[in-house]
């Protein structure tokens, strides 16, 4: 008779996104980095895009109902204890994800807003950054915009670090209890500085600006190590820190795909 394998609980840990067929962003880049942190990873698949290294060359949202079916059947048997939201790109999918928030009470949500491509595809339409502002982010336990996105959630220009903290005090004032603005649009003295606002002070976190064309779903992955690190106990700030050393470690342990902007190496800790 075969003996039992011995079982072990681990957190489950959620993605609402988009799937890159090149995998190095999105449903594949957070599905990487919820492995790398030892929690399991489950998803909810809300666009199909046709992408590689060099561009965004075509977008297939998915139809309400088969998401709605994907996160009930992830959240009724497996209970995560985190949900990362990533590219949900139109109004209607913003406010399912909220509904099935509310309906879930998630206690730990992680709101990266994705707007934009590497690349430079849009990929959320226009009409949904108020649907953001309003439905998703009041219910966000964290939200996670670059320069660029935080520019449009806040509309306000940011140029300078004072405008990054202007910028979260209007993300924060939605309803988000922590804003993390990253910094990676806006080099200074060869620093990449992230913030983080907790609606009373801020916390700036830098590493050494790393000059790299491996840096595709940096912002997805940061993401999802935030909401691993949550699942995990980490406190905020130090959820903070070892999402932004991670990220930082699997920039700068990159290998080379495609001819434009290569992935990250998500396994950094793991080498052969």
């Amino acid at each position: 008779m075969r003996e039992k394998a011995s079982e072990m609980t681990v957190p489950v840990v959620m993605t609402i996104a988009g799937s890159d067929s090149g995998g190095g962003a999105g449903i594949q880049a957070d599905l990487k980095t919820f492995a790398a942190h030892g929690v399991h990873g489950a998803s909810a698949v809300a666009a199909v895009t046709a992408q590689n290294t060099m561009g965004v060359s075509a977008v297939q949202e998915v139809d309400l109902e088969i998401i709605t079916a994907q996160i009930d059947a992830v959240v009724e048997d497996m209970c995560p204890v985190a949900v990362k939201t990533g590219m949900l790109s139109s109004p209607d999918i913003v406010r399912l994800v909220a509904q099935k928030a509310l309906d879930y009470d998630w206690k730990t949500l992680v709101v990266d807003p994705v707007m934009v491509s590497s690349s430079g595809a849009r990929l959320l339409r226009d009409e949904a950054i108020d649907t953001y502002r309003r439905d998703l982010l009041p219910l966000a336990t964290v939200a996670t915009p670059n320069i660029p996105e935080a520019a449009e959630l806040a509309g306000i220009s940011i140029s300078s670090s004072d405008d990054s903290r202007a910028a979260a005090r209007v993300i924060n004032d939605f309803g988000v209890k922590y804003v993390i603005v990253k910094g990676g649009h806006l080099e200074a003295s060869g620093q990449s500085v992230d913030l983080l606002y907790d609606g009373d002070t801020f916390t700036e976190f830098a590493l050494p600006w790393i000059n790299s064309t491996s840096n595709h779903g940096t912002g997805c992955t940061f993401a999802s190590a935030l909401a691993a690190r949550l699942a995990l106990g980490d406190q905020i700030q130090t959820a903070f820190s070892n999402a932004k050393k991670y990220v930082w470690e699997a920039m700068n342990n990159a290998y080379v795909v495609g001819e434009g902007n290569g992935p990250l190496n998500h396994m950094w800790r793991h080498p052969k």
